[in-house]
């Protein structure tokens, strides 16, 4: 394959299936959470990170996962504490992330708004091998916490009270998930960009949902999904010379679409199957609702 002759390509498609790993395996959590939207925050955060690392002379990837981390560790603060008027503190950090963003990237010596598109929407020239040596760390570090803390972060985003009542340090682990996801943002820029990264993160848990409630099989799903549709968008960018978030973030919701029409006659047979095993006159077996979707059971 003459792509891989490349090295830029090399770089774009070990970033992409790194992203592809990364961003469901966090996003299970926050689907579970019903914070399916956390990652849009933060990538609005992250910009202002973004500028700073322009301003400073600075890695921008590095400056980004700094300030996404102070920005997760904010939004947490303040739905924790904030009252009536937490979502307007909330929507004043998102705003003022992207501004401070443009601002500083302006100030910077030979700066402009067009060093953001890169960051905004992906791009697979510009991964340099600076990028994937932070993204490999990064990256190591999402992995780690989601595979490892999964019985931890799996009781958290459940049921906080139940969570709490066995020990567990819910404060901390939720500290934990949404530092997770400032990572994972900042992980996921360089090939899908900030404005499409939660996307990545929310749609293959979605697609996945729609053929198991194991949480276990969702997250295998969901990663597999995930690291399908980046490397075929990435591909694709390159052989057609379309912009590789936006053709990831479509394959992506192409591929919900599939699975929830297969979904549907799946759904009907396991249920004629269940009835016809089903001896006469014993009561119909309970079954959870589809709210609760993934985490039905860890299975780990």
């Amino acid at each position: 394959m003459d792509i891989l002759n490349y090295a830029f390509m090399q770089r774009a498609l070990l970033a992409a299936v790194l992203v592809g790993i990364t961003a469901p395996a966090i996003g299970i959590y926050l689907v579970q959470r019903r914070q399916a939207l956390m990652g849009d925050g933060i990538g609005h955060v992250a910009m202002t990170g973004v500028g700073l690392g322009f301003l400073l002379s600075w890695s921008p990837v590095w400056m980004a996962t700094l300030v996404s981390v102070l920005g997760a560790v904010l939004m947490e603060l303040i739905r924790w504490y904030g009252k009536t008027r937490g979502d307007i503190a909330l929507a004043m950090l998102f705003y003022g992330g992207m501004a401070g963003g443009v601002m500083f990237i302006n100030l910077a010596p030979g700066g402009s708004n067009a060093n953001l598109t890169s960051y905004l929407f992906g791009s697979l020239s510009t991964v340099s091998e600076s990028d994937v040596t932070a993204i490999c760390l990064l990256a190591a570090f999402v992995v780690l916490v989601t595979v490892g803390l999964r019985r931890q972060l799996f009781a958290v985003s459940q049921d906080e009270e139940f969570a709490r009542v066995t020990g567990l340090p819910v404060r901390a682990l939720n500290l934990l998930t949404a530092v997770t996801a400032a990572v994972t943002v900042t992980v996921a820029m360089r090939v899908v960009g900030l404005l499409l990264v939660s996307a990545l993160m929310v749609v293959p848990v979605a697609a996945a949902q729609q053929l198991t409630r194991s949480f276990a099989a969702t997250f295998a799903i969901a990663v597999a999904l995930g690291v399908g549709v980046t490397l075929g968008g990435t591909v694709t960018s390159y052989y057609q010379d379309v912009p590789p978030g936006a053709t990831i973030v479509l394959l992506t919701i192409g591929a919900f679409i599939v699975l929830s029409l297969l979904a549907t006659p799946l759904a009907r047979r396991r249920a004629r199957a269940l009835a016809a095993a089903q001896p006469a006159g014993d009561p119909a077996e309970c079954t959870i609702p589809a709210t609760r979707g993934a985490a039905d059971e860890v299975g780990v």
